[in-house]
C-alpha cells in the first residue's frame, strides 16, 4: 500500500470501529437493564430495541450509497454519523424501552456502511483493496470482542445512559476523523453514461456475491444461536469465560487469512481462495450437525469457521467494488450491505426458531444447505478481478 492507501483505509477502518464500539457495548447489558424500564417486562419489546438498528440499516444502506455516488462520499459518511450521535444522545435521555426502540432506530438510520466501503474503494487500487477491507474486517471483529470484555465493567460504572453518551461521542469523534484525517479520494472522471441501478442489480455475478453475503451472515447467526448453549452444555465454559474463546478464535484466524488472501491476490487466484474458503465453512457446518462435545473439538470448529468467514468478509466487498461500474459502487456496495443486514436478521430468526424447535443439529444442516448452493452458484461465477492483481 501507499502511504495514502494505508492512511484512509486505516482512518476509514475506524471510522468503522469508533461507532461499532458504542453499538456494540450496549448489546450484552441492555436486557438485563430494561428489566427496570416501563415495558422492560415485555420480551418483544426489549429483541425490537436490539433489531430495530439492523432493520433501519438495511432500509437505507442502498438509497445513502447511491446518494454518496451523487453527492460525495464525505458528506454522506457526516452526515451519517451525525444521525447516529442523535440517536445515542436520544438513548441516553429515555426512561422507557419505547423511547429506546425510537433512539436505536435513529442510530439505524444513520447507515453509512456502503458510503464508507465505497469510499475505501475510491481511495485503493484493485491490487490493494481486499488488504483494505481486511482491515475493516479486523476493526470490527476486535472491536466486537472489546465490547464483550469491556461492556458489563462499564455499565457499573456509568450506567446505561453512560453508554449511549459514550456512543454519541464516538460518533462525533469519527465525524473529527472523516473531517480532519481521510485523505480526500482521487477524483474520478464523470461517466459519459450513467450506470442504470436495475443494470447493477440485475447484474448475474452481482446477484452471486449479495447472495453469498447474506448466506454467510445467516449462517453467523445462526450459529451464534446454537453454540454458546453449546460453550456451557457441552464444553463446561461458563459464559462469564465466552470472551476469551471468541477473542483467542478471531485472532488467530486473522493471522491465518493473511497468507492465502496475499496468494490470491498476487497470482490472481482469488477464484480458489473464495471456493475454498466457502468449502472450509461448510465443512464446519457439516461437522456440528454431529453436535460435538469438547471445548477442543468446538474451539478447533470455532477457528476454521472464522478463518474461512474472515476471508471472505474481506474479498466479497472487494470483488463487488471492482465489479461495479465507477459511477455506482455506492449503489452496488449499498445491495450488498442491505443483503447483507438481511442475512443477519434472517439468520438470528431462523436460527433461533430451528433451535427451539429442533435443535442444533437442524440448525446447521440447514446451514450446510445454504452454503452448498451459495458453492454451485459461486462456482458459476464468470467475471473475476483477478486479472489486476499484483499488478500495483
Amino acid at each position: 500500500m501507499t502511504a495514502s492507501e494505508l492512511r484512509a483505509s486505516a482512518a476509514l477502518a475506524s471510522i468503522f470501529a469508533l461507532r461499532l464500539l458504542g453499538l456494540f457495548m450496549i448489546l450484552p447489558v441492555f436486557a438485563i437493564h430494561a428489566r427496570g424500564l416501563p415495558g422492560g417486562d415485555n420480551g418483544f419489546l426489549v429483541g425490537l430495541a436490539l433489531g430495530i438498528y439492523g432493520l433501519a440499516q438495511a432500509m437505507l444502506h442502498l438509497p445513502l450509497g447511491a446518494a454518496s455516488d451523487r453527492f460525495g462520499r464525505k458528506p454522506v459518511i457526516v452526515a451519517g454519523l451525525a444521525t447516529f450521535a442523535l440517536g445515542s444522545f436520544l438513548g441516553a435521555v429515555s426512561t422507557t424501552v419505547t423511547g429506546v426502540v425510537v433512539a436505536r432506530a435513529i442510530q439505524g438510520a444513520g447507515a453509512i456502511s456502503a458510503a464508507v466501503t465505497a469510499f475505501i474503494a475510491d481511495s485503493t487500487r484493485d491490487s490493494q483493496r481486499t488488504k483494505a477491507m481486511a482491515m475493516v474486517g479486523g476493526s470490527i471483529g476486535v472491536t466486537f470482542a472489546l465490547s464483550l470484555v469491556g461492556a458489563p465493567a462499564l455499565y457499573a460504572v456509568v450506567g446505561m445512559d453512560g453508554l449511549f453518551e459514550i456512543t454519541g461521542v464516538l460518533a462525533l469523534a469519527a465525524i473529527a476523523v472523516v473531517v480532519f484525517v481521510v485523505p480526500a479520494a482521487p477524483a474520478q472522471p464523470a461517466p459519459s453514461i450513467r450506470s442504470r441501478l436495475r443494470d447493477v442489480a440485475l447484474d448475474g455475478d452481482m446477484l452471486r456475491l449479495n447472495f453469498g453475503i447474506f448466506t454467510l451472515h445467516a449462517v453467523q447467526l445462526a450459529m451464534f444461536a446454537v453454540v454458546p448453549r453449546w460453550l456451557i452444555e457441552r464444553a463446561g465454559m461458563p459464559v462469564a469465560d465466552h470472551w476469551k474463546l471468541y477473542l483467542g478464535v478471531v485472532v488467530a484466524s486473522f493471522a491465518v487469512m493473511v497468507p492465502p488472501m496475499i496468494w490470491g491476490e498476487r497470482h490472481g487466484k482469488l477464484r480458489p481462495v473464495f471456493l475454498g474458503s466457502i468449502v472450509l465453512i461448510a465443512g464446519v457446518s457439516v461437522l456440528l450437525t454431529l453436535e460435538p462435545s469438547g471445548l477442543v473439538p468446538l474451539t478447533v470448529l470455532l477457528f476454521g469457521f472464522f478463518a474461512g468467514f474472515n476471508i471472505l468478509e474481506a474479498v466479497l466487498p472487494s470483488v463487488v467494488s471492482r465489479l461495479a461500474p465507477p459511477d455506482a459502487k455506492g449503489a452496488a456496495l449499498g445491495l450488498y450491505n442491505t443483503t447483507q443486514a438481511l442475512g443477519l436478521f434472517a439468520g438470528g430468526a431462523l436460527g433461533g426458531w430451528l433451535q427451539a424447535r429442533f435443535g442444533g443439529a437442524a440448525v446447521f444442516g440447514v446451514c450446510t444447505a445454504l452454503l452448498v448452493v451459495w458453492l454451485g452458484l459461486a462456482a458459476g461465477q464468470r467475471r473475476w478481478p483477478a486479472a489486476r492483481a499484483g499488478r500495483g
